[in-house]
C-alpha cells in the first residue's frame, strides 16, 4: 500500500537507540503540554552475545512492554526479531490511534517492508489523518519510500523534530 500525502515525519539515521530516546523524551514533553501522543518506543533487551538487537516495544500511554526477541533465532537467519510481539505491540495501539493527535512508531524496518509488524498502525493513523513520527533505517529507504512517498526526512535531533511537528500540527489546523 502507498500513502500519497502523509503527515508523516521521518527520521533516518543508524543509531536507532539514540533515536527512540530522542523520540522518548519528545513524546513525554508533548503529553506533559497536553497532546495526545500515542504510540510505541523501542528499547533494548540488553542481552549478551546477539547480533540482533531486537528488544521491547514499550506502549508510551499504558507503558506495558511487549517482547519482539525470540530466545532462539530461527535457522535460516541470525535475527532474533519476532514479528508476532510487534504485531501483538501493534494491535493494542491500534484503538488509540483516532482519538490522539500523534502517533509515534518506533520504526519502519523489514517486518513493515513486508506489510507486517508496524505497518497497521501506519495505516490506520495515516487513514485518519493524525501525524506519525517514526524512523528507518539505510537498508529500508528503497521500501519506505515506496510506503510513504510523502513523508518529510529530518535530523535526528530535537529541533528538526519540533519544527516537522510544528509544521504539522499547522497544516491539520487549516485542513479542520
Amino acid at each position: 500500500m502507498t500513502l500519497a500525502s502523509a503527515p508523516v515525519g521521518t527520521v533516518i539515521g543508524p543509531d536507532s537507540f539514540a533515536i527512540q530516546h530522542l523520540f522518548a523524551a519528545k513524546a513525554a514533553e508533548w503529553r506533559d503540554a497536553g497532546l495526545k501522543v500515542v504510540g510505541l518506543i523501542g528499547e533494548a533487551h540488553a542481552l549478551p552475545d546477539r547480533s540482533c538487537t531486537a528488544g521491547i516495544l514499550r506502549d508510551i500511554v499504558t507503558a506495558k512492554s511487549f517482547l519482539m526477541y525470540l530466545e532462539t533465532p530461527p535457522a535460516h537467519t541470525s535475527c532474533h526479531l519476532d514479528g508476532e510481539g510487534v504485531e501483538s505491540a501493534c494491535a493494542t495501539l491500534l484503538d488509540q490511534i483516532a482519538d490522539s493527535d500523534l502517533v509515534v512508531l518506533s520504526k519502519f524496518g523489514k517486518l513493515e517492508a513486508q506489510g507486517g509488524g508496524l505497518a497497521a498502525a501506519f495505516q490506520a493513523a495515516i487513514a485518519a489523518g493524525v501525524p506519525v513520527l517514526t524512523t528507518v533505517s539505510e537498508k529500508h529507504l528503497d521500501a519506505w519510500w515506496q510506503f510513504a512517498p510523502d513523508a518529510v526526512k529530518m535530523r535526528a535531533d530535537t529541533q528538526a523534530i519540533e519544527e516537522w511537528w510544528q509544521a504539522a500540527h499547522a497544516a491539520d489546523r487549516v485542513a479542520s
